[in-house]
């Protein structure tokens, strides 16, 4: 029995063509990762491919494992395929390589963004920049260019002239320089150098052409520029390359995905077989006929249309509440009725929305219904105070010359050593290593009080150095909490260092399980699995809550049930002044992606008024519910409480009604200020960390330990005050 048997006639013709290069067309749902782990068996198992000579890249951790996984359940010696993430695959081949750039060594650390904003800021407080419009476009500007592969001095020319461009070239000279500086590169930096080291080094890409002889790329549509290069430089000598994509889920050309991949992949690659699959075996008939009207309504398509041979289900159903609040009611009341009838769990639905802005109004909903859910994209556990401190030590010991990690462990817990004595070793670092004037005190004329405070964290840096090569890294980790005193710094009877400490029992855990799970396992290799995973990556399917999340995050999810909200003109599609029809067209696709998450049941939600900027505003519908066929008024299914349609005129007259009943209900939230120790019915004890919409939103920011930040509504959320201040 071949390997193809079990395909369908669309799926079985790209995997035959094992020679030259391929490109499959693949709408949603088709069969795409199966696809992909048929023909990487199909060449290993019947071609007879070495495993070793076969690459596979994919977006996400989550996509990449479950295609090893399948991979290893198909065929022997499957370990040995290469299969990754482009920001994982190209700091494995720097991890070897990386000393071909001068002032780099093996020992790199890599920046998420939290540490390229710390970088970031400092350069703007060094270049007197306050202006957050002139930071933002600054930013831009200094990931563009790598994204782009353009280089520096064509892509400032062709900005123009003036002060404006000079910033942005000063910005970009410090950033690097820091960076080289920190022995660091930030994610664009991994692809961008790995370009370079190939384009560069012919024995090296020779090697790695070599190596990789049959290379499969998921999800070309979202390629940047720079990936599609080091994809076609690795694929040039033997030119054995099959990317799967689909123009119509094109939508990070925010982040420089470039739909023109498509079209210069056939350009490089001329003898190119093309194939498309169009057989969706995800959802039913139903929510394919609202995904096929949509997006018929672009150009930028090859054109196919998705069929399925599943059940013609639901009729999708849409819903247009009075205002967000019965918006949001409806969903979280639709969501509660469905389990409680026993055919659904949490984990089932998905409550998707354009941007994070109304999400705030369904986390509430959820509290009232006391339903549990996640928030994609919210406060991830890496990024906790108290975490960010322990891997600081990590960063520290792997990479000495990362100054930001030197800087923030510095005095974290807290040792007396203030921001006057960190200004001074920066003095003295002079730009360069802040760990070197620390390990050579005496050079320095710091005053003796300030010495011995610097000379017990020196102490304790260079037994953390020595444990470090002589330990397995689990027992490490536990000797690095003891030793640095994370566990005598936390106060065990306030509720907050309770959880902080339990953070640190889980981060040591996290440690041990990598260390069971990878052989030879190291703290360089264990950063690099915590720096490089990404949001999607923690949605586990065991874990039963319903997800509240952005329609970019959720992209190669599928959920029984998917709620599209706040499907508005100005929220979904986004109009801005100025804007181009390509710009539309990548709202509408995204509109299709939200529409292919779904497999069973399809909810589009809309609301005739929204609260946005603290005042209330009339939303017409999206002009992609047009487009789906939901345009006529006798199509709406009707909100519980009384339509109304108000005229401009009246506007002014039903806000102040509004805003009189919103008052008369409000309760005394003066006590509820920054410090305060609340009580939660689902989410238990917590301290609120932020009241500065306490006046003006009547909502507070609370930790809630293990559970996370929330913001409430003390309007609706049912908060008890434990503990004031």
């Amino acid at each position: 029995m071949s390997i193809v048997d079990n395909l369908n006639e669309e799926q079985r013709l790209p995997v035959l063509q094992s020679e030259g290069a391929v490109l499959v067309t693949a709408g949603a749902g088709s069969g795409k990762t199966r696809l992909l782990t048929h023909r990487i068996a199909y060449l290993i198992k019947e071609k007879g491919v070495p495993p070793y000579n076969i690459l596979a890249i994919t977006f996400t951790n989550k996509a990449a494992n479950e295609m090893k996984e399948r991979i290893l359940r198909m065929v022997e010696g499957g370990e040995a395929v290469w299969v990754s993430t482009f920001h994982r695959l190209c700091t494995m081949i720097l991890r070897k390589h990386i000393d071909k750039f001068e002032g780099f060594n093996t020992n790199f650390t890599i920046y998420a963004d939290i540490e390229r904003s710390r970088v970031l800021k400092d350069i703007y407080k060094q270049l007197g920049i306050d202006d957050d419009d002139q930071k933002k476009s600054i930013d831009y500007h200094l990931g563009n260019v790598k994204n782009t592969n353009a280089d520096i001095t064509e892509y400032l020319l062709a900005l123009g002239k003036g002060e404006w461009v000079d910033t942005v070239e000063k910005a970009y000279k410090l950033y690097q320089e820091t960076l080289r500086k920190n022995n660091a590169l930030d994610f664009d930096d991994l692809l961008v150098f790995t370009y370079k080291l190939l384009r560069d080094n012919a024995d090296i890409r020779e090697f790695y052409q070599d190596k990789f002889r049959y290379i499969h790329v998921d999800e070309f549509q979202d390629t940047n520029q720079i990936q599609y290069e080091i994809v076609r430089i690795l694929a040039g000598k033997w030119g054995n390359i099959l990317v799967v994509g689909d123009e119509d889920q094109c939508i990070y050309g925010w982040r420089g995905a470039n739909i023109g991949n498509i079209i210069n992949f056939k350009k490089d690659f001329p003898n190119v077989k093309i194939f498309k699959l169009e057989q969706n075996y995800r959802s039913t008939k139903s929510i394919l006929a609202v995904a096929n009207k949509v997006i018929d309504n672009n150009t930028q398509r090859l054109k196919k249309t998705l069929w399925t041979e599943n059940e013609q289900g639901k009729n999708v159903t849409y819903f247009v509440g009075n205002n967000d609040r019965e918006e949001a009611d409806y969903v979280a009341r639709t969501i509660r009725d469905a389990v409680a009838s026993g055919e659904y769990k949490y984990n089932d639905f998905a409550i998707l929305m354009r941007l994070t802005a109304p999400s705030r109004l369904f986390e509430e909903y959820m509290l009232n219904y006391n339903l549990p859910y996640k928030m994609l994209g919210g406060f991830r556990f890496f990024e906790r105070v108290e975490i960010k401190g322990v891997v600081g030590y990590i960063r520290a010991l792997v990479n000495p010359r990362d100054n930001d990690s030197i800087l923030r462990i510095l005095n974290y817990p807290k040792r007396g050593i203030g921001e006057s004595t960190v200004e001074q070793v920066k003095l003295f670092a002079n730009g360069g290593s802040i760990l070197d004037v620390i390990l050579n005190l005496e050079k320095y004329s710091f005053t003796n009080a300030v010495s011995n405070k610097l000379n017990n964290f020196r102490n304790l840096y260079l037994d953390l150095l020595t444990k470090s090569s002589d330990m397995p890294i689990g027992e490490f980790a536990d000797y690095l909490v003891d030793a640095v005193g994370f566990k005598t710094a936390f106060d065990t009877d306030d509720i907050e260092d309770i959880n902080r400490l339990q953070n640190i029992n889980e981060f040591i855990n996290s440690v041990k399980e990598f260390e069971q799970n990878n052989k030879d396992a190291t703290l360089s290799s264990y950063l690099e699995s915590i720096t490089l995973v990404s949001d999607i990556d923690s949605v586990g399917e065991d874990d039963d809550y319903i997800l509240i999340s952005t329609i970019h995050a959720v992209k190669g999810l599928e959920f029984r049930v998917v709620f599209v909200t706040a499907m508005e003109e100005g929220l979904f599609p986004i109009v801005r002044g100025g804007e181009r029809p390509s710009d539309i067209e990548e709202e509408r696709r995204l509109a299709y992606v939200a529409v292919t998450r779904a497999c069973e049941s399809l909810y589009l939600t809309r609301s005739r008024s929204r609260y946005m900027y603290n005042e209330l505003k009339f939303q017409e519908p999206s002009r992609f519910l047009r487009e789906m066929g939901f345009e006529k008024e006798r199509e709406f299914i009707k909100s519980s409480v009384r339509d109304f349609e108000p005229k401009p005129k009246q506007n002014a007259n039903i806000q102040s009604i509004l805003n009189s009943k919103l008052n008369s209900q409000k309760k005394d939230v003066s006590g509820y200020t920054k410090g305060v120790q609340v009580l939660h019915p689902k989410f238990g004890v917590g301290t609120i960390i932020d009241d500065s919409s306490l006046t003006k939103n009547r909502m507070v920011t609370i930790d809630f330990g293990n559970m996370g930040n929330k913001t409430l509504s003390l309007d609706y959320a049912p908060l008890q005050i434990l503990k004031r201040k």
